[in-house]
């Protein structure tokens, strides 16, 4: 076929004759004739038909998406207020490639830059230095009321300095009973922790603080376990085998929180704290306690040693505890 198309080529015949009376795809030919390409394709040469912009042209409209007049608005908006200034540079399309290879062709205004959270890193090593408090709610005698219960707690002792349960959650009144917990603990803490809810994060609270010289912490938004000592705190509360289902009144509510508080502060035995109550840390009777224990410790061996595989001693009280605890911060007992 190859011999009879060169035959007919030598004669004059056309291509597209020759294609013709052969039964063949002229593209089949141009591909023959090309031979085999190997690697991507070579660009289109397409030839200048005058309509393209110049070089200097398309500098000039570059520079002029660049001036501080133009530099925030959309290449629309441009084009559109140049027109009605008389001056017509390129068509909107041609003005937006030019944007879109230099890169500009995202979005062009100044947006606004919040830097990561800080990640809360809180240490205590004695009480009265690191206070966390949250609010949660508790069910009330009907469906949509909520009894609103306001918590602080120290984290080296555990120790609830203050609570108080109202019908609402309101600035204000969290204000009111942080100045009060502070004023009845008669020590102020270098820092107060919270998550980032309304009351939490709201003025008064902000101004009191700012005003006492306590150092505010946040949780940080979307993370579930920067305020970890409250979260706990309120687990242990609802998952009493006798926490109601919902409360017959606030006065009810009220009545229940202050047994469990009491009992928490001054009777529960804390597994954190080398099984010491909350109130013997804070007001520190630990350590005539843990001697206490030792003494007891220290006959149960004389009196039956074999019974022991060493000298016993009492549980040993952490000496720091911390909200997220830095990787390179060694563990401290």
């Amino acid at each position: 076929m190859s011999v009879t198309f060169t035959e007919l080529r030598a004669v004059a015949v056309s291509i597209n004759q020759s294609c013709a009376l052969l039964g063949r795809a002229r593209a089949t030919h141009y591909r023959h004739v090309r031979g085999p390409v190997h690697g991507p394709r070579p660009a289109r040469l397409v030839p200048d038909n005058g309509q393209a912009l110049s070089a200097a042209e398309r500098a000039a409209v570059l520079t002029l998406i660049n001036t501080p007049s133009c530099a925030d608005l959309a290449i629309g908006q441009i084009w559109a207020r140049e027109l009605d200034e008389g001056r017509y540079w390129c068509s909107v399309s041609s003005m937006y490639r030019i944007a879109r290879a230099a890169g500009q062709s995202r979005e062009r205004r100044r947006l606004a830059s919040h830097p990561a959270k800080v990640k809360p890193e809180l240490m205590a090593d004695g009480p009265s230095q690191v206070w966390t408090w949250d609010i949660t709610k508790l069910c009330g005698p009907a469906k949509g009321i909520w009894f609103q219960l306001y918590v602080l707690i120290d984290i080296y002792s555990r120790f609830n300095p203050s609570w108080i349960i109202s019908l609402v959650e309101d600035s204000a009144l969290a204000a009111d009973f942080i100045a009060e917990a502070i004023d009845r603990n008669g020590a102020v803490p270098h820092t107060v922790h919270a998550d980032r809810g309304t009351s939490m994060t709201s003025t008064p609270v902000s101004v009191l603080l700012t005003d006492l010289g306590v150092t505010r912490s946040h949780s940080r938004p979307r993370v579930s376990d920067d305020n970890p000592f409250s979260e706990a705190q309120f687990k242990t509360l609802k998952y009493l085998p006798d926490f109601p289902v919902s409360f017959a009144s606030l006065a009810h509510a009220r009545q229940f929180c202050a047994g469990f508080f009491h009992e928490y502060n001054y009777i529960h035995r804390h597994s954190g704290i080398a099984w010491h109550t909350p109130a013997s840390v804070h007001f520190g009777t630990a350590g005539a306690i843990d001697q206490k224990r030792q003494n007891t410790l220290t006959a149960a061996y004389h009196a039956h040693p074999e019974r022991f595989g060493r000298r016993p001693h009492p549980p040993v009280m952490p000496t720091q505890f911390w909200i997220n605890q830095p990787e390179n911060q060694p563990q401290m007992n």
